[in-house]
């Protein structure tokens, strides 16, 4: 077995990173991307990466008392959504590592005002403009929030009281690119 970088480290790194992804999946969304980058490296971790995954366990740490807090309201179903176009594209890398050129995406669905889910992951396909990779980000985000709009009109239908009659959906798109702004 190929030793690695972090073999002096006294922990598995897989496993605490396996244990953080449940974790941001379950009550803290806040760590979602700094989690997902650190589990890219699961097959061949390396000694920045172990310091990576402890920098995330000491933040946990210092805001245990944190987390989601559930104040319902009347706002219905809402979808924020957010891209990034090939952050990590480094000309010296690119060469080797086509996986640079891909978009983070991320997005937050919210029922009466609290979160119901959440992700932050790259994107699977390469987006050739800042546009792109935010119209990519909503048609993921869309795929969730279809689904759960007609269940919450299959909830109405049979009388489960729902906030609105007719979900509503906002995509909030941050964005800096004047063709995403245009669209």
């Amino acid at each position: 077995m190929k030793k690695t970088d972090h073999d002096n480290n006294k922990f598995n790194y897989r496993q605490v990173t396996g244990k953080m992804l449940y974790l941001e999946k379950s009550t803290r969304p806040d760590i979602s991307c700094a989690v997902h980058q650190c589990a890219r490296f699961s097959a061949n971790p390396k000694n920045k990466h172990a310091e990576a995954v402890k920098r995330i366990g000491r933040y946990l740490l210092g805001t245990q008392e944190k987390g989601l807090l559930m104040k319902p309201n009347q706002n219905g179903l809402e979808c924020w959504v957010d891209a990034s176009h090939a952050s990590e594209w480094r000309s010296k890398t690119a060469i080797n590592d086509s996986n640079t050129a891909r978009s983070r995406m991320g997005y937050l669905i919210a029922y009466a005002g609290c979160p119901m889910h959440w992700a932050s992951n790259m994107q699977t396909e390469i987006a050739l403009s800042s546009t792109e990779a935010e119209y990519i980000a909503l048609s993921q985000a869309m795929r969730e929030v279809i689904p759960i709009m007609w269940l919450l009109n299959e909830a109405h239908e049979v009388g489960i009281p729902v906030t609105n009659q007719r979900p509503s959906v906002k995509c909030k798109v941050f964005e800096d690119n004047a063709g995403a702004i245009e669209s």
